[in-house]
């Protein structure tokens, strides 16, 4: 099977959040299936093309491509995908791709990626690809699907079918209607309710979700949350009107980097087997972060991005009592400067509990997830979730908000009494998540039956190969729906 997978970014080339995780291991696990793939990315000024022994496609230079009735050149550029066969595709343009950074409040931010999507398929023809699946992934490749049915609906393209993921139906794309006439999509398919508009705005999210032969998303529970009317963000409807065509996949996560037994950048390496060693990382951390070492209280780790959607809010009822207890808490993260505040408030106001550290810094990541005992992930909502997955594999055992991917990684121990890995509570509210945390805290005593719940954890298999081969299974899908 071929497959085309086209992304706004993917690591380890460049990277600003889980797409880039995504997108630089789904193509891997694919290959590694016995997949031929080709993935396409924009030739960003923030790539190290040294590095990465990025070379010019010759064939392929100051090819012309129109955006409305502008005339844009781009070039092609192309390396390995690091440790894989998998090739990769630099689609360059410096007046668009070279601004310092990935995303842009740029007025022509709509025409960056307009280029991005026309350049890829003109690409695949002139590299005489032709794929079977093109795989596109958020709003920025949003609109190739409807480019195959209208625009690209030739001979070359004629055994090609699209599938669209929605990796946070937040993000979608929304622009003036007028950036639909730069697309040159047909201009009268532009109309109210149609597959294009949403709220009098041009939605590439909703011109993906209309043209695609298969839509997925990151979970299978926030494939369910988004054809509601608290999920959606105005795009319910369409979702519900795809429901037979519309699957959830949990991510996959690298468990070449994120393995307790391999990890270098943890103090004590460590398996279920020799789970005892675990705890000399919690001594290392605790020591360097200036709180004091019991083996018997436990350390509660959070690592997140500071924003709304995590449902940090949920812990300012609850502080004074979760201080009071037999506790520590370490938190590390960056973002929205309320929260920012609020936990180096709480670190200020009750020094020997709680450590905060306001920064982005993978290695402590690393450290918190190893030395922590209990994981807090209290989010609002949740599209996928890595984090949960990563404590899981460390033994570091989840109490998390059920939502999205979180309803579908964490199993509660008391629902799930046999297959339990950590706990759950299901409102958005204060009361539910101290519930939570006792109960978690009562388990923690009870050393036998934190053990079950640390094994049931431990034992999880969320390799990308686990994902990769659902994937293949919903592509067999999309090419069944060829009509010869």
């Amino acid at each position: 099977m071929k497959i085309c997978f086209v992304s706004s970014e993917s690591d380890p080339f460049v990277k600003t959040g889980g797409l880039a995780d995504v997108s630089g291991s789904l193509p891997a696990a694919l290959e590694k299936s016995g997949c031929e793939v080709a993935l396409f990315v924009p030739f960003y000024d923030l790539i190290d093309s040294g590095k990465f022994a990025i070379k010019p496609v010759i064939s392929i230079r100051n090819i012309n491509v129109k955006i409305g009735n502008k005339e844009v050149l781009f070039s092609l550029y192309t390396a390995k995908l690091p440790g894989t066969r998998v090739d990769v595709y630099f689609i360059d343009c410096p007046g668009y791709f070279h601004r310092k950074k990935v995303y842009t409040n740029d007025a022509d931010e709509d025409e960056r990626f307009i280029l991005f999507q026309n350049a890829v398929l003109v690409s695949l023809m002139q590299l005489n690809l032709a794929p079977d699946i093109i795989h596109c992934n958020d709003w920025q490749t949003a609109l190739i699907p409807a480019y195959l049915k209208k625009n690209f609906n030739n001979d070359f393209f004629r055994n090609t079918v699209s599938i669209f993921s929605i990796h946070n139906i937040a993000y979608q794309g929304l622009f003036d209607k007028s950036s639909y006439f730069k697309t040159n999509l047909p201009a009268d398919d532009f109309q109210p309710m149609g597959h294009y508009e949403l709220y009098d705005k041009f939605c590439f999210v909703k011109a993906g979700i209309s043209f695609a032969e298969i839509v997925t998303t990151v979970s299978p529970t926030y494939a369910e949350e988004i054809r509601t009317d608290e999920f959606g963000c105005g795009l319910e409807g369409v979702l519900e009107s795809r429901k037979n065509d519309l699957y959830g996949i949990i991510n996959g996560i690298n468990d070449r980097l994120w393995n307790p037994s391999l990890d270098k950048l943890i103090f004590k390496n460590y398996t279920f087997k020799t789970f005892g060693e675990k705890i000399k990382n919690k001594k290392e951390l605790l020591k360097n972060s200036k709180l004091e070492f019991s083996e018997n209280t436990p350390l509660l780790g959070i690592v997140s991005r500071f924003a709304w959607q995590k449902g940090f809010e949920l812990f300012e009822p609850i502080m004074e009592k979760l201080a009071e207890k037999n506790l520590q808490i370490i938190a590390l993260g960056e973002g929205e400067k309320k929260y920012e505040d609020y936990f180096r408030n709480i670190s200020d106001k009750y020094p020997g509990k709680v450590k905060t550290f306001v920064e982005y810094n993978n290695e402590l990541a690393h450290k918190i997830t190893a030395a922590s005992d209990i994981f807090l992930m209290p989010s609002k909502y949740e599209p996928c979730g890595l984090n949960q997955m990563y404590s899981l594999q460390y033994g570091t055992v989840p109490v998390v908000r059920k939502t999205g991917g979180l309803a579908d990684t964490v199993k509660d121990i008391e629902e799930y009494p046999d297959e339990g890995n950590g706990f759950t509570f299901s409102g958005f509210d204060s009361k539910q998540f101290y519930s939570a945390i006792e109960r978690a805290l009562t388990c923690f005593k009870d050393k036998s039956l934190w053990m079950k719940i640390v094994k049931q954890g431990m034992k999880e298999d969320f390799s990308w190969n686990s994902s990769a081969s659902k994937y293949i299974e919903i592509y067999q899908k999309a090419l069944s729906k060829l009509i010869f």
